[in-house]
């Protein structure tokens, strides 16, 4: 039998403290050679299209694939899990507000290991839904005294932090200034941006960036000065560069970083790199997305499913 979980009851099962914790395993399997992943394929047409992404873990038993299209009417996101010994088909589930949480927790996961342990301050660019999984997710690794969000509308930015800081029980401010988010301990960047909207001249030494907002090629929320000031590089699949990386493409099309000095956070989750050397180091997370995090956060959602009886199982 295969399990069919709507979008409501995949948010009910699934939290950020869990997912924190899925991905960062997950990213360890994968820098140790125990997990396969596939990148994002891209099919389409003049009205919409349709992209696809695999990956697998034997650590977590499963096999899955994400598949979603986008059309002028919006996108819609569907995650399909499979037991990885039998082949079997475990469970269909919608995977929208998944992938929010997943993508949150990898720029949690990298503030984990790359912000400085006294980092306070958070400073978000954006003020749409995936900022909001950012902000919860990043005050969840660190102890945050500060945060404060900048987006091109004044409107959708208070809204944020209204919104956020009830949430949350915190007070979260908004700026005008373009240049104020960029000074804190750790920066975000969530945009539907084509330009960069961070400038690596704002950044203070120590600096911890996630940029997350860009995953197509012409696409770059980050000047090349931010990757030029930037100690440490990190991707969560360098199978990415080249394909969705677009904060990258021109510093490594220019020669401001080489290939070979863009690592993977999951290396550094292992203890195979460093990652930051001191506190004074500006280290930078460029978030793509992996299916092996859909995968990761889908198998425990189909497993909490289960242990509750939650969802409606169907026979082919």
């Amino acid at each position: 039998m295969t399990l069919l979980l709507s979008e409501e009851e995949v948010e009910s099962l699934l939290d950020m403290s869990t997912t924190l914790d899925a991905v960062e395993a997950v990213l360890r399997d994968q820098a140790e050679g125990r997990a396969t992943n596939r990148a994002r394929r891209r099919v389409s047409l003049p009205t919409g299209g349709l992209n696809y992404m695999a990956a697998g873990a034997p650590e977590l038993e499963a096999l899955g694939i994400k598949v979603y299209t986008v059309a002028r009417t919006g996108a819609r996101f569907y995650t399909m899990l499979f037991d990885s010994e039998g082949g079997e088909l475990l469970s269909i589930m919608q995977s929208d507000k998944l992938g929010q949480l997943r993508t949150g927790a990898a720029s949690g996961v990298a503030t984990k290991y790359l912000a400085r342990e006294d980092a306070k301050t958070l400073g978000i660019y954006g003020a749409g839904w995936q900022a909001e999984s950012q902000l919860e997710a990043i005050v969840a690794v660190r102890d945050i005294e500060r945060v404060i969000v900048h987006s091109r509308s004044e409107e959708s930015r208070k809204a944020f932090a209204e919104r956020m800081g009830e949430r949350l029980g915190m007070d979260v401010e908004t700026t005008h200034a373009a240049e104020e988010p960029a000074a804190q301990d750790i920066v975000v960047t969530a945009t539907s941006a084509r330009e960069p909207v961070l400038r690596g001249e704002w950044l203070r030494p120590g600096a911890h960036v996630n940029a997350v907002g860009s995953n197509f090629l012409f696409k770059s929320e980050v000047d090349r000065d931010t990757i030029r000031r930037a100690s440490f590089v990190c991707v969560d699949s360098r199978e990415e560069l080249g394909l969705e990386a677009g904060d990258l493409m021109l510093p490594l099309e220019t020669g401001t970083i080489l290939p070979e000095a863009v690592y993977e956070i999951g290396q550094v989750i292992a203890g195979h790199l460093p990652g930051r050397h001191g506190p004074e180091d500006i280290t930078f997370f460029a978030s793509q997305g992996l299916a092996l995090e859909d995968v990761a956060a889908a198998r425990v959602v189909y497993d909490r499913a289960i242990a509750q009886d939650v969802g409606r199982d169907i026979e082919f």
